[in-house]
């Protein structure tokens, strides 16, 4: 396979998951980020931040991870079934589920010219309509579906992992009095462009967007401080 080739598979499966990429940043930004300023608010060192703060990133990323394909495989299995149900109640009584789809496509405001179209192929193969209905689904789900649940869970794991690790960095690199402040700082950062990726995928105000997630995040953040103020 062409290096061309890979590059337009991983384009295509980061956006068949750009739900979980998003979620799965947020996610890993929020709970770590409070997890870190913890420690910090307790009057721990920095090797026990970072030890902390690292460790929690890979748990996290991991239990997203596994949560991300047993909720997409089961969700597919459940779709799954629901098919082979709708397949069964079609072949007991064809002529009534004929009649029933078409009723729901003369609420659904199509053309006469076009339901008796669908109509006739239906009629001589009832087990079109399932696939009819599948057909209705949006864009969006449709690529999602096409891709695998480990395509959709290594995102979320990577995307969780790389957000988790982000407030831990800092304190790699600089002393725990300056290592908290850049911790707020670029994770702000972070918080900010998540905010502008939310609102792309949902098609919502930027503004609004961003400040339910910081909302969220600082909110987070003040419990890590309370609860390593109390028990230090």
């Amino acid at each position: 396979m062409s290096f061309f080739s890979w590059i337009h598979r991983i384009k295509a499966s980061l956006l068949a998951s750009s739900g979980e990429i998003v979620f799965g940043m947020s996610d890993g930004t929020v709970s770590i980020l409070g997890l870190v300023l913890g420690i910090v608010a307790g009057g721990y060192s920095t090797e026990a931040v970072v030890l902390a703060g690292a460790t929690g990133a890979i748990a996290a990323s991991v239990s997203m991870m596994a949560g991300c394909f047993m909720e997409i495989q089961s969700e597919r299995d459940e779709a799954e079934q629901e098919k082979k149900e709708r397949i069964k109640e079609i072949n007991q009584d064809p002529t009534k589920s004929v009649h029933g789809f078409v009723d729901l496509l003369q609420k659904s405001g199509m053309s006469a010219e076009s339901i008796r179209a669908v109509a006739s192929e239906i009629q001589e193969n009832p087990l079109l309509i399932p696939e009819i209905e599948a057909a209705f689904s949006s864009d969006q789900e449709t690529t999602s579906q096409k891709t695998s649940p480990v395509i959709h869970s290594v995102w979320m794991f990577f995307s969780d992992l790389i957000a988790g690790l982000t407030p831990v960095i800092p304190f790699i690199f600089f002393p725990l009095d300056t290592a908290w402040i850049v911790c707020i700082v670029v994770t702000a950062v972070l918080l900010i462009l998540l905010g502008l990726g939310r609102a792309r995928i949902s098609n919502r105000s930027p503004l609004r967007t961003i400040m339910e997630t910081m909302g969220i995040t600082i909110a987070a953040a003040v419990a890590g401080v309370l609860v390593g103020r109390l028990l230090s």
